[in-house]
């Protein structure tokens, strides 16, 4: 059983599962019944994705120390008691099943995705 990281938009991969998008908005010009079949999600959890304020950090970074800034800032909204309990949950729910989480952004280096994946590998889930 295993969660994947991937990037919403995408095809999915064989045996993939549900996919969930941990994102702040769904994607523009897309109906919400073309969500899932056109391979953006099946789920919308923002809840999971940073604060407004702090998705503009991330879109402003330029360098590698206004990129930790914003980590550690998100780091510490995912700190919070429900964002801490939702990952505890998925982390635990990677060793009975498949299903992935994401976000639009090209560059996982450079997402929030990558926190989330360390965040849920700090908490031993089952990562592909």
């Amino acid at each position: 059983m295993t969660l994947r990281i991937v990037r919403l938009g995408t095809p999915r991969h064989t045996g993939e599962g549900t996919r969930i998008g941990t994102v702040r908005h769904p994607p523009r010009g897309v109906r919400k019944e073309r969500f899932s079949a056109d391979d953006w999600f099946d789920v919308w959890y923002p809840e999971l994705s940073p604060s407004a304020e702090l998705v503009s950090k991330a879109k402003e970074a330029k360098t590698e120390k206004e990129w930790n800034a914003f980590t550690r800032a998100f780091k510490a909204e995912m700190n919070e008691p429900s964002p801490r309990r939702a990952l505890d949950l998925l982390a635990a729910l990677s060793h009975h099943g498949h299903f992935s989480i994401g976000c639009y952004c090209e560059d996982e280096s450079r997402c929030h995705r990558s926190v989330l994946r360390s965040l849920l590998a700090e908490r031993d889930a089952a990562i592909a």
